[in-house]
C-alpha cells in the first residue's frame, strides 16, 4: 500500500495526454450525432422522418446520448489529474477560467440568434427575457427554475457539483489513500442515496453518475501510482454500480415514435464499457497513450465550444438551411451546419477561451492573494 503522502508517477510521461483530448472529441461527436440524427422526434427535419432518409445513421445515433456519460468518466480522470498539487483556490480559479468564458459566449450567441429570429419573424424554440438570460449566465438555470438557453448546460451543473466535491477533498489535501477513501465513500453514499430516494441527497451525491466519475478517478490513480488489485476491485465495483443505475438513464430515453423499439440496456452497457476501455487504453500507458498527434490536442481544444453550440445554434442553422433550400436535403444541411459549428468553435477557442480565459485566470489569481488592510493615516491635530 502506498504511503499517505503524494508520490510522483512511476515513470515520466507527457505533460498532456493527447489521446484523452481525442476521446473528448469522440464523446462530443457522439452527443452531436444524437441531437442531429438520433432524436426520437418523428418529424424532426420536417415531413421526412429521420429513419426514412438515414436509417442506419439514425439507429446508431440513437445511442449517442451515452457520450454524456463518457464525458463524465473522462472528467473524473482529467479533473483528478488537474487537482493534484493545487490548492482549493487554485483549482477554483482554473475551473472558472476554463468553463465560464466559452459558456458566456455561447449563451450570448444563442440570445442574439433568438433576437434575430424575432426580427425576421422566424420561429424560435427558446423564449428569451432578461431574467432568463441573467439566470443562465450563472450556469445554474435549472435550479433557478428557468428555461435553459443553451440546452446542454444541464451537464455543466452536474460537473459543477462534482467540482465542489473535489474542492472539499482538496481542503484536506490529495494523496493516494485519501482519494481512494473518497471514491469508496462516494460509491457507498450513492447506494444509500438510491435506497433513501431523497431529492436532497441526489443533488449532492449524484447517484446516477457516481460510478462514472469514480471510474475516471480510479483510472487516474492507476496512471499515477500504478495498477494494484485494490484499484481494479474498486474499478469493477464502480462499473458494476454504474451499469446497474444506467437503467434509469435508459428509461429517460424510452419514449420513441411508433414502430421504433426503445434503446436496449444491453447495447447501452456495451457501448459504455467500450468507452471505459478506450479511456483505460489512453490513460494506463497503453497503445493509445503513446499517441502524440498535435491535431488530437487541437480537437480537444475545440470540444468544449463545439459541445456548447452544436445543439442550440447548429440545429436551428441546419433546419433553416432545410427550409431555405428544400432540394439540399437534411444530410447536406447537417454537414454544412456541423462544419460551421466547427469553424465557430475554433473562433471561440482562439478568441474567447485563450484570451479571455487567460485574462480571467490572471485577474482571479491576483485577487486570491492575501491582502493587507488599507489603513487610513491618522492626522495629528495641530495645537
Amino acid at each position: 500500500m502506498p504511503s499517505d503522502r503524494p508520490l510522483p508517477p512511476q515513470q515520466s510521461g507527457p505533460a498532456r495526454l493527447a489521446a484523452i483530448d481525442g476521446l473528448r472529441m469522440v464523446a462530443a461527436v457522439m452527443v452531436a450525432a444524437y441531437h442531429f440524427l438520433g432524436t426520437p422526434t418523428p418529424h424532426f427535419w420536417g415531413r421526412t422522418a429521420l429513419r426514412d432518409f438515414a436509417p442506419l445513421l439514425h439507429e446508431i445515433s440513437r445511442y449517442g446520448w451515452l457520450g454524456v456519460e463518457f464525458f463524465f468518466a473522462i472528467s473524473g480522470f482529467v479533473i483528478c489529474m488537474s487537482c493534484w498539487g493545487r490548492t482549493p483556490a487554485q483549482f477554483t480559479v482554473s475551473r472558472i477560467a476554463r468553463l465560464f468564458p466559452a459558456y458566456w459566449c455561447a449563451v450570448l450567441l444563442v440570445v442574439a440568434l433568438v433576437l434575430i429570429s424575432r426580427m425576421g419573424h422566424w420561429p424560435a424554440a427558446t423564449r428569451i427575457d432578461p431574467r432568463t438570460v441573467l439566470g443562465n449566465l450563472t450556469m445554474a438555470p435549472g435550479p433557478l427554475g428557468l428555461e435553459l438557453v443553451d440546452k446542454v448546460s444541464w451537464t455543466l451543473w452536474v460537473e459543477a457539483r462534482f467540482y465542489l466535491l473535489m474542492a472539499v477533498l482538496l481542503v484536506f489535501g490529495l494523496s493516494y489513500r485519501r482519494v481512494l477513501a473518497f471514491c469508496g465513500a462516494w460509491l457507498l453514499a450513492g447506494v444509500i442515496a438510491l435506497e433513501l430516494k431523497s431529492p436532497l441527497l441526489d443533488e449532492f451525491i449524484l447517484p446516477r453518475y457516481t460510478g462514472l466519475f469514480v471510474a475516471g478517478i480510479i483510472l487516474y490513480l492507476m496512471h499515477r501510482f500504478g495498477q494494484s488489485l485494490l484499484l481494479w476491485l474498486l474499478l469493477c465495483f464502480a462499473w458494476s454500480y454504474e451499469l446497474t443505475v444506467l437503467e434509469f438513464r435508459v428509461a429517460d430515453h424510452a419514449t420513441v415514435p411508433p414502430g421504433e423499439s426503445p434503446p436496449s440496456w444491453v447495447v447501452c452497457a456495451a457501448v459504455l464499457t467500450v468507452c471505459l476501455g478506450l479511456l483505460a487504453l489512453a490513460g494506463l500507458r497503453g497503445p493509445l497513450a503513446k499517441l502524440q498527434w498535435r491535431w488530437l490536442i487541437t480537437a480537444g481544444g475545440l470540444t468544449y465550444p463545439f459541445y456548447l453550440v452544436h445543439q442550440s445554434i447548429g440545429i436551428p442553422l441546419a433546419k433553416g438551411l432545410v427550409r431555405a433550400f428544400p432540394r439540399l436535403g437534411p444530410l447536406p444541411s447537417i454537414t454544412a451546419s456541423v462544419s460551421c459549428m466547427l469553424g465557430l468553435s475554433l473562433l471561440m477557442h482562439l478568441m474567447v477561451e485563450r484570451r479571455l480565459g487567460r485574462l480571467l485566470r490572471q485577474r482571479l489569481t491576483r485577487d486570491m492573494r492575501p491582502r493587507s488592510p488599507r489603513v487610513k493615516p491618522v492626522s495629528t491635530p495641530l495645537r
